[in-house]
């Protein structure tokens, strides 16, 4: 029988000790898959507490994942995956003063945090923050890429800015605009369009079926790409090809910029390693809170190279950070109590059930035999090849509301066949509505 001192104190109710204690023991493998937990009346008879503690402890674990319930049989512990543990280094601290409908936001944690960082901070909120960011947040981001990613990151390299456009504008001005970006073909075009307002050349990198091809960059020296998530053909660009293009990166001394976007929806397997851990001198690493939590959280951070970070604070540190201290301060909260990790978790098992709810609407229409669905882990997304002889410009006609794969090429693609399925704010009467003008589209093709 599991044995707990279950602690109870301010914003720690009886269950959410338990929950974090049974959690703990499914994380480190001392509850192993496929182990039965105690009955919730055995349970809360043992450990002196009522059935309902229990049982709200319970429900947390089964709406994030770790355990299963079999009705009439009892509850189950779920297989984890465990990164290589990494530890965060310690720094000193800065010598500088301290999309859509938005699907399951935790409004009610994130409001109570925002009136405990008020209480806690009053009017340091109004002084100026270090350009890098608020150590707090930065020190949070760096314990989450930890137990996340496995990287063991520096607080003082990691810099906040005000979502990824503005990062990736920095970078163009520390990197500098004499050298020749590549990106991924076919990849997100609002990238290459940035590039190209920032005045430097940009090459598109074509892909086969592990990723960017190393032997097609060119005279790049700047290569950015989305090895554990491509968008949108969903790729996980594998080991091999991972090494051989750090192998390109320090032939030419140049820089990866790892885009590490959306990969925490990721479904059948925790997300590879991050390049950056390969090569942390020459990976950048980018990411962002605007997918997990909401498009209004304007919060994205790159990981620079100490070098780098170094030559940021020499040549564009009069930039003043542009991310409001308030949400800083409530986003570090929101990480370092764990209500981030409970919120992905949330979502993953969200998101699992909508997926498979779109994916049998689709197996299950009448013109199923013409559909076929590629890159089902590929996070809020899949693929959808449709049997035609149509122009893909066809669909876009026809008011079908996917957009076609090939338009996420440099030089659009016209005749690819295949749709990009975007269904995390997929309404069911869209998607029918959009099964309808396919039959109707392809009923003689």
């Amino acid at each position: 029988m599991l044995t707990y001192q279950l602690k109870k104190g301010p914003g720690m109710p009886l269950y959410e000790s338990l929950y974090r204690l049974l959690r703990e023991d499914i994380r480190t493998g001392k509850l192993s898959a496929g182990e039965k937990l105690p009955s919730k009346r055995a349970l809360a008879e043992h450990l002196e507490v009522s059935v309902i503690t229990v049982e709200a402890a319970y429900e947390e674990l089964l709406s994030e994942g770790y355990i299963r319930s079999k009705e009439k049989v009892g509850y189950f512990v779920e297989e984890y995956r465990r990164l290589p543990p990494a530890s965060v280094p310690s720094s000193p601290e800065s010598a500088a003063p301290p999309a859509g409908k938005v699907e399951g936001f935790p409004f009610s944690v994130w409001s109570r945090l925002q009136r405990e960082v008020v209480l806690d901070y009053g009017e340091t909120l109004l002084l100026p923050l270090p350009n890098r960011g608020a150590r707090e947040l930065r020190c949070a981001i760096a314990e989450h890429l930890a137990s996340f990613r496995g990287m063991t990151v520096d607080p003082e390299n990691i810099l906040i800015g005000a979502g990824t456009d503005f990062l990736y504008n920095l970078l163009i001005q520390l990197l500098g605009r004499d050298l020749c970006y590549a990106v991924e073909d076919p990849g997100y075009g609002k990238i290459r369009s940035i590039y190209a307002a920032g005045g430097v050349s940009c090459l598109a990198a074509p892909m086969d079926e592990a990723g960017v091809k190393p032997d097609c960059l060119g005279e790049a020296r700047v290569l950015h790409i989305s090895p554990s998530h491509h968008y949108p053909t969903g790729l996980v660009t594998p080991p091999e090809r991972r090494r051989e293009l750090l192998g390109w990166a320090q032939r030419r001394d140049g820089w990866i910029i790892e885009d590490d976007y959306d990969s925490e929806f990721r479904f059948h397997a925790h997300p590879m390693s991050a390049m950056q851990t390969s090569d942390p001198q020459r990976v950048i690493y980018l990411n962002s809170f605007s997918k997990s939590l909401a498009p209004s959280i304007r919060i994205s951070y790159m990981v620079l190279p100490g070098a780098l970070m170094d030559k940021f604070q020499r040549k564009l540190g009069f930039y003043s950070c542009t991310v409001p201290s308030f949400e800083q301060y409530t986003l570090a909260r929101f990480l370092s109590a764990g209500h981030f990790e409970k919120h992905i978790n949330r979502m993953r098992k969200f998101y699992r059930s909508r997926r498979k709810k779109v994916v049998a609407k689709i197996k299950s229409c009448p013109m199923a035999d013409k559909l076929t669905i590629l890159e089902l882990d590929a996070g809020l997304h899949f693929l959808l090849r449709v049997d035609t002889n149509l122009p893909d410009s066809a669909f876009r006609e026809a008011g079908i509301p996917f957009p076609a794969l090939g338009s996420f090429y440099a030089s659009p693609k016209e005749n690819l066949h295949t749709l990009v399925v975007s269904y995390a704010g997929l309404k069911d009467e869209t998607l029918d509505a959009a099964l309808e003008k396919l039959e109707k589209l392809t009923a003689d093709n």
